[in-house]
């Protein structure tokens, strides 16, 4: 999806950055439409964010390909506002998205320009890349508790949710039925 995105253009330059964000560090939607520019430190290269669900701090690194999209909307995307934001409207007024704006149309947008179908029911939304992340991390062999703070979770109970069992991980426990048999 990331691939699919025109980052020749300022809209695509944002949409690039927010969907890197998501995908890569798991960061949610309504912490990317308050993220400020304050909270960028480019000295220790670490995004520093007061989560609105937990309302616990949070340090996420910069990685490099996340720096690197940063830069370029921040340098050659992002119009010229007062606003402390990092991410704004790409209209006027150039100001934070709005409180009820949940960023689903950049998702969208991109899902269908990379052929991408989506199971009818299944969520479609910003989240559904923190979903991604916490089952790759999974499948990684990343422990619990650490998919939990990476997510920002508080308890890795939470972070159950997210997670399917893999279909590969199954096979390996199956057993069988002949074989314990033989052996009776």
């Amino acid at each position: 999806m990331l691939n699919n995105i025109d980052r020749g253009n300022p809209t695509g330059k944002r949409d690039y950055a927010i969907l890197i964000l998501v995908a890569k560090l798991g960061i949610r939607v309504g912490d990317i439409k308050s993220l400020q520019l304050s909270d960028l430190n480019w000295q220790s290269k670490t995004i520093e964010v007061r989560q609105n669900k937990t309302k616990n701090t949070v340090t996420y690194p910069i990685l490099k390909d996340i720096g690197w999209a940063l830069i370029d909307y921040l340098k050659n995307g992002r119009p010229v506002s007062d606003a402390p934001f990092v991410f704004i409207r790409m209209n006027a007024p150039y100001e934070a998205f709005g409180k009820d704006a949940n960023l689903h149309n950049i998702i969208t947008k991109y899902t269908r320009l990379s052929g991408i179908t989506v199971p009818h029911g299944n969520r479609q939304g910003l989240h559904s890349l923190r979903h991604t992340l916490a089952s790759t991390l999974l499948e990684q062999g990343t422990p619990l508790p650490v998919i939990s703070e990476v997510l920002g979770h508080f308890n890795s109970k939470s972070t159950s949710v997210y997670l399917h069992t893999v279909m590969e991980d199954l096979r390996k426990c199956a057993i069988d039925p002949e074989e314990v048999l033989k052996n009776v």
